[in-house]
């Protein structure tokens, strides 16, 4: 086999990644700057629940490639899997050698009457986890290990990418896609994590935005960039396609589900009643979500499926993670409930289904993100409330977030995609992709 250029030049970045760090000298003790506790103020529990947790949601990424796996043709059952799958080795070194920097280093950003607010991490405050110790942050996570922190964050950033290849499967080459990931990643995840989820944070500080596990970080950003994907790769030249394996889909639904508890409740950082609030809500706007896509689908002519229920459970997930720590048992169930008509919806709409966003993930993730987002702001309790508690600040600054995010995103993306598709074409030739993905760009198949 032909070995080409750019193949060349993407083993030797791997190769400088990996030996630089052995070059750059990492700070070993920390100096007292007042950013770290004291060692004593690790708190146990805290520490055995996010190590639990982190585990939980790296397994939420083969979870997804099982998902999209089997909602796909035959031919393209590897490939798709394999670049959910591939983010984990992927951004995984990107959040070592950067990514963890620019998302949670030394604020960059404005000042606006004196207030700072940031945009994107300092890149030079932990590059190759430099500074990331056994210490417990003052402000981030004052109960565990910083490293610990660092590395339960990585997962979230892991799995976005992830869950924007559904839109495009079955027809984008792989090294396009792996420049992509590492593009997106850098220039989309991390200023969106950092103004969200840092103390100085732009949308945290000055819009107050409360996104517990990931609304607007994770799903809005995944589900725009997905729609962008569909529009800038184009139509399949066969656009319909029977699954491939529903079982398939069934167990990573239920991978997603398990490992969605480590995501949501795990974002409490603690072993607390916030998490067990998180983890209540989570399953319940899922089960919620569920039933009603199921039965919705049935009042509207259609049968009632595995993948309907799947995909309906999927929606309820990703639904109540912004607010999952906010809200109660009963405003979950309302959460799934209506989340899932929606998404529905936008399903089997015709306009929509005009874009060949192959497994739906806009209609899923992006409009799953956004009613997550706008029913948080509506029923979120607690410090800030929301609008029915008399919130309307908290509700209007919201909508102003979802609206500065979703243009972010969205157009964020379409420059990355063009970038990405002039140094290297994204889309497969016409013979690829009546051959396959699996044979075309990894010579493998199912038996």
């Amino acid at each position: 086999m032909k070995v080409g250029l750019k193949w060349i030049v993407s083993f030797s970045i791997i190769t400088l990644v990996a030996i630089g760090g052995l070059f750059w000298n990492p700070v070993t003790d920390i100096p007292d700057t007042g950013e770290f506790l004291s060692e004593d103020k690790i708190v146990g529990a805290d520490v055995a629940w996010i190590l639990a947790a982190a585990g939980l949601v790296l397994l939420m990424t083969p979870g997804l490639s099982f998902f999209y796996g089997g909602m796909v043709g035959k031919k393209n059952v590897i490939s798709t899997m394999l670049q959910s799958f591939i983010a984990l080795g992927v951004i995984s070194m990107v959040w070592v050698v950067v990514g963890f920097s620019l998302s949670f280093g030394e604020s960059l950003g404005i000042t606006i009457a004196g207030k700072h607010y940031g945009i994107i991490g300092n890149p030079l405050s932990y590059p190759f986890f430099s500074g990331v110790g056994n210490l417990p942050h003052k402000l981030m996570a004052p109960t565990i290990p910083f490293i610990l922190f660092a590395l339960f964050q990585m997962k979230f950033a892991v799995i976005t990418p992830a869950i924007i290849t559904g839109s495009f499967a079955e027809r984008v080459r792989f090294i396009s896609y792996l420049l992509f990931i590492v593009l997106f990643s850098l220039f989309i995840y991390t200023p969106l994590c950092h103004m969200v989820w840092h103390p100085d944070g732009l949308l945290n500080k000055y819009f107050g935005v409360k996104d517990f596990a990931g609304g607007t970080v994770v799903h809005m950003s995944a589900g725009f960039a997905a729609l962008a994907g569909a529009l800038v790769v184009g139509n399949r030249k066969n656009p319909h396609h029977e699954p491939s394996n529903i079982p398939y889909v069934l167990l990573g639904t239920g991978m997603l589900w398990f490992g969605w508890f480590g995501f949501n409740a795990g974002s409490a950082l603690s072993a607390s009643a916030s998490a067990a609030t998180a983890f209540g809500t989570t399953t319940i706007a899922s089960a919620s979500a569920m039933m009603t896509w199921i039965f919705f689908d049935r009042i509207n002519g259609r049968s009632i499926s595995a993948l309907g229920a799947c995909i309906g459970a999927v929606v309820g997930l990703v639904a109540i993670t912004p607010g999952c720590g906010f809200v109660s048992i009963p405003e979950s169930l309302f959460i799934g409930f209506i989340t899932a008509i929606v998404s529905n919806l936008m399903v089997n709409w015709k306009v929509l289904k005009k874009v060949d966003d192959t497994l739906d993930v806009f209609a899923c993730h992006g409009v799953g993100g956004i009613m997550g987002m706008i029913l948080t702001a509506i029923f979120a309790h607690g410090e800030k409330a929301s609008l029915l508690h008399g919130g309307i600040d908290v509700f209007l600054h919201h909508m102003a977030a979802l609206v500065l995010v979703s243009a972010f995103t969205f157009l964020g993306s379409l420059i990355l995609y063009k970038f990405t598709n002039s140094l290297i074409t994204l889309r497969v030739s016409e013979e690829s992709e009546n051959k396959g993905l699996d044979l075309s760009q990894h010579e493998e198949c199912l038996q």
